[in-house]
């Protein structure tokens, strides 16, 4: 006999009797100000320590701003399972990718932070459609 149990505790939000939360979004407009009070919604929703969160959606989010300016619109989303989190931010500008950058020298004031979402990441990436993309990434 099939157990249904299991099936209807997913639809619920619960995995074997341990609560996933729903996704936390956030819809903002991208500028610097805006980075601080994100981070502190993200802690807020972790309810542990996140550092490696926090640092990403902080490099993504300014990626944004440096690429596309202040005050862009985007989405950040923020879900969990049992073993992962993944971190999504949405923008309005399909054309502008992220690139990977190995070579920053030391004493470069910028572009590492792909580098440090590539190295604190399980794995990351690229999600493109028309009129937008999200980049995301992947952590423990």
């Amino acid at each position: 006999m099939y157990d249904h149990s299991e099936v209807q505790d997913r639809a619920e939000g619960h995995v074997r009797g341990s609560v996933l939360r729903p996704p936390l979004t956030l819809e903002l407009l991208a500028t610097p100000g805006k980075v601080r009070e994100v981070r502190r919604e993200i802690r807020a929703y972790a309810a542990e320590p996140c550092a490696d969160l926090e640092l990403c959606v902080s490099e993504l989010l300014t990626n944004v701003i440096r690429h596309l300016g202040e005050g862009v619109p985007v989405t950040v989303r923020v879900s969990r399972t049992r073993d992962r989190t993944r971190l999504e931010v949405t923008d309005p500008d399909p054309r502008a990718l992220p690139v990977l950058c190995r070579t920053s020298d030391e004493n470069d004031e910028s572009g590492r932070g792909l580098a440090l979402l590539d190295a604190l990441s399980l794995r990351w990436g690229v999600d493109q459609w028309p009129g937008r993309k999200t980049v995301w990434c992947e952590l423990r």
